[in-house]
């Protein structure tokens, strides 16, 4: 290559650099203005998907958790947030957000986004549900098979699939799921599941079991004057 052809290739090199910091800096969601803790109302940053919530949407203790579907250990502590959530409905209230840790489980975002996609024909927690009911069966299916896996998912929870299937490709489910892990980064989010109480990040020791859990809540909600639920 003489000296000319070295000169374009660097230039178209660096031009190429350039793009890419550009692009990569536009795709950045910028959450500095927002309270992740409190509820998240639609957006255009979050594809005007809102929190996905349940319990009592005016209660003065809050839960949140930031989790990744294909990981183990939010497997394992579901049953346990779906019971005491169950039972504390009236006292307080639960916001799940995605935070799928993608280079150590590649089917974690599909799963997101199949609740997200459920989710906008009002089957968000059925769709949830069952991903977390069947995470064997699903996390280490090839791309092709997940799909399949999550369509008779969606098929099961009441969704129509052909819309289920076109929604799935809507940039806005990726804008939720983006906007989910950005508002975990700025809370310092570095492991799933990550729990934060009334805007504290709980120790794996507070929610391990469902005991320590409902103490844990028990405290925030006898320090806010609310009753425990009997």
């Amino acid at each position: 290559m003489n000296k000319i052809s070295w000169i374009i290739f660097f230039v178209i090199t660096i031009g190429i650099l350039i793009l890419l910091v550009v692009f990569s800096g536009s795709s950045k969601i910028d959450v500095s203005h927002v309270d992740g803790n409190s509820v998240q109302q639609a957006s255009d940053q979050n594809g005007n998907i809102a929190d996905h919530t349940s319990g009592n949407i005016d209660g003065k203790v809050v839960l949140i958790e930031y989790a990744d579907f294909q990981c183990p250990g939010c497997a394992s502590i579901y049953p346990v947030i779906k019971s005491v959530t169950d039972k504390y409905s009236k006292q307080m209230l639960f916001i799940f957000r995605n935070y799928p840790l993608t280079e150590l489980h590649p089917n974690a975002k599909a799963a997101s986004g199949s609740a997200e996609a459920a989710g906008l024909q009002g089957k968000y927690w059925e769709m949830h549900d069952k991903i977390y009911g069947t995470q064997s069966d699903w996390s280490t299916l090839s791309i092709t098979d997940r799909s399949k896996f999550f369509e008779n998912l969606a098929k099961g929870a009441g969704v129509d699939v052909t819309k289920f299937n076109s929604d799935l490709l809507l940039p806005s489910i990726n804008a939720k799921i983006s906007f989910d892990s950005a508002l975990g980064n700025k809370a310092g989010v570095n492991e799933t599941p990550t729990f934060f109480l009334n805007g504290k990040k709980l120790e794996p020791s507070a929610f391990g079991t469902e005991a320590k859990l409902i103490e844990t809540i028990n405290a925030e909600l006898v320090k806010a004057g609310i009753a425990l639920p009997e």
